[in-house]
């Protein structure tokens, strides 16, 4: 199981996911996204990593990716952006039943939920909490259907503790979690994990084998 510290940067606070993405090259470490967990079935693996942080209020969390091929056809909140090209943070506190997914594509567009199971117990976020996922993507916001050839691209997500059902105040002694790189629809369809998934399919809905992020 992948362990790793998160820090805490007082120099984050109140910062939005803009302003906080050159920040995080700054103060944190990387961190890669390169388990091939089926390689005899999907074996492309994008060049991708993350930094992340946290402020008093909020994670923060960058995604680095070198991909080839990229698309992003979704838009609109909640569409299945795991078909595009598509970044991926879960989690959940220590002791409960529900994990939280949040999925962006490469321009920022995003599926977020509480579940038990990949379709037990699914509770989308309201528009409201929609609104409080700050998101910065270097491709900025216009949808596109190919980009032929290797792309760089960024995206640099701040979460409230309050969506994560965290107390600011009180913070947990870790989260479990894990981190993905995916694209379903993509023309090098690719699954993969920063902690090590061992299922026979690809699923990422597998908080069995989340990692720990530790405070």
């Amino acid at each position: 199981m992948n362990v790793l510290s998160i820090p805490y940067h007082q120099t984050l606070q109140g910062e939005s996911a803009f302003s906080a993405s050159e920040m995080l090259d700054e103060i944190t470490e990387l961190h890669k996204i390169d388990r091939l967990n089926w390689p005899n079935h999907y074996s492309y693996r994008p060049e991708t990593s993350f930094r992340i942080a946290h402020s008093r209020e909020a994670l923060y969390l960058k995604f680095i990716v070198n991909e080839l091929n990229i698309r992003a056809l979704y838009l609109n909140d909640q569409e299945p952006v795991w078909e595009d090209s598509c970044v991926e943070f879960f989690c959940m506190k220590p002791g409960q039943e529900s994990y939280m997914n949040f999925e962006f594509n490469c321009i920022g567009t995003c599926v977020a939920t509480t579940r038990k199971g990949r379709e037990l117990d699914v509770k989308p976020f309201s528009n409201s909490q929609m609104q409080q996922i700050d998101r910065f993507s270097t491709l900025d916001k216009t949808p596109f259907e190919l980009k032929k050839g290797v792309s760089h691209w960024e995206l640099t997500v701040k979460i409230p503790f309050a969506l994560l059902n965290i107390d600011a105040n009180d913070l947990p002694g870790f989260l479990r979690a894990n981190f993905y790189k995916c694209g379903d629809g993509t023309l090098n369809p690719h699954y993969v994990s920063w902690s090590v998934i061992s299922t026979e399919n690809p699923d990422f809905h597998c908080p069995e084998y989340f990692g720990k992020l530790v405070f």
